[in-house]
């Protein structure tokens, strides 16, 4: 207040005053300056969820491109585990923001949403229903007491102008007992200064008595106007509550010092590093690569004969069941409809008419097995052959 004064002076501070005809209209703008904060609220932390978004994409796709080179890194042992604990813990990151953006659009953004269209009821022709009522009250509030201004102000300035008529007249006076040219004139000129001043006192009195209607009148047009405010207040202090939880529950968002999750991913990336061991690492490389290394040394060996084997009847029987078994399984006589040139060293080649044998039937992706007739061995599609 001090500020306004000195910048403005007293005058001026007075027109800006909430009392004043017509100076409510910034109360009742808050309506619709909240209805906007709504909609700057949301798209404010909407163009955050795009960050949280985005940050987690850069996490995924920076893990994505170093797991290859990690793995295949120098590195071993628990110093291997280690940089590649930076990657996985990117990973979870990378979902936690994306959860983030998710909650900030779907939950925070969605519940402003929906508390704004619960709050807010736009009229047809435009602005609020909130807004009009509250316009319509202070109107009828200060109706009254406006018509009161408006006469005291008449009266004001009927008093300061006879005023000014009446000081005039006087000064006329004291200039003319000082000047003896115009001796006549002096009891006329007396008579136009008592005449002034009768009509000043006049209008003081016509002033004053309007002045004390309007005093009697400004408690009750300030109750008037007190009501329906505290009704403002009301409904102001309604969305500063809300949107004070709003604001809570989007911190709790994206406060991710408090998050347990993102807790749980850099203490376990402490203790991965913290389990760097040096003995550990260079243990394992010594029995992988170096003297701890199992080694058949070169021994004395005694020269023993071979020994030569019978072949049973029992093991002849199961000689010939088993190649009876294969020729059963996979002797199938095929022909060639087209020719084929193999693309893979375990695939067949042949030209249209070729006969082979197919020795293992078609598989889900439509590859046989065959056996040439020089007895080579491979994979062919199978539905480039016929059976004979």
């Amino acid at each position: 207040m001090s500020t306004l004064s000195a910048e403005t002076g007293p005058e001026d501070a007075n027109n800006q005053s909430f009392w004043m005809p017509g100076n409510y209209h910034q109360t009742v703008k808050r309506t619709e300056d909240a209805f906007q904060a709504c909609n700057d609220i949301v798209a404010c932390f909407q163009e955050r969820a795009r960050v949280e978004r985005q940050y987690a994409q850069q996490l995924s796709e920076w893990s994505t491109k170093w797991k290859p080179l990690v793995d295949a890194s120098p590195l071993y042992g628990s110093l291997l585990r280690a940089w590649q604990c930076f990657l996985s813990s990117a990973d979870r990151l990378s979902s936690l923001h994306s959860s983030i953006c998710r909650s900030l659009v779907s939950e925070d953004g969605d519940r402003i949403r929906t508390w704004q269209k619960e709050t807010f009821h736009k009229k047809i022709f435009g602005g609020f229903k909130e807004s009009q009522d509250f316009e319509t009250g202070f109107s009828r509030a200060q109706k009254p007491w406006a018509k009161r201004l408006k006469k005291l102000e008449k009266a004001k300035s009927a008093f300061h102008k006879a005023c000014r008529k009446e000081h005039m007249a006087r000064e006329r006076e004291a200039h003319a007992q000082g000047n003896p040219d115009i001796a006549i004139e002096k009891r006329k000129i007396q008579e136009e200064t008592e005449l002034a001043h009768q009509e000043t006192e006049k209008v003081r009195a016509r002033y004053e008595k309007i002045l004390e209607e309007v005093t009697r009148y400004a408690p009750r047009y300030m109750e008037e106007m007190e009501s329906i405010f505290d009704q403002s207040q009301e409904e102001e202090r309604k969305r500063i509550s809300f949107l004070k939880q709003a604001f809570l529950s989007i911190h709790r968002h994206l406060d991710v010092t408090n998050n347990e999750s993102v807790k749980a991913v850099y203490n376990e990336l402490h203790n991965t590093l913290m389990s760097i061991s040096e003995q550990e690492d260079l243990r394992w490389w010594k029995n992988t690569h170096g003297p701890g290394m199992p080694t058949d040394w070169p021994q004395f060996q005694e020269w023993t004969p071979d020994k030569k084997h019978k072949k049973g009847k029992k093991e002849v029987e199961q000689k010939a069941v088993v190649m009876e078994r294969s020729v059963m399984i996979g002797g199938v006589r095929v022909r060639a409809l087209y020719d084929y040139a193999g693309q893979e060293t375990d695939e067949l080649s042949f030209k249209a008419g070729e006969e082979f044998l197919k020795i293992e039937d078609e598989d889900d992706q439509g590859w046989c097995r065959g056996m040439m007739d020089g007895g080579k061995e491979g994979l062919y599609p199978a539905n480039y052959v016929e059976v004979v």
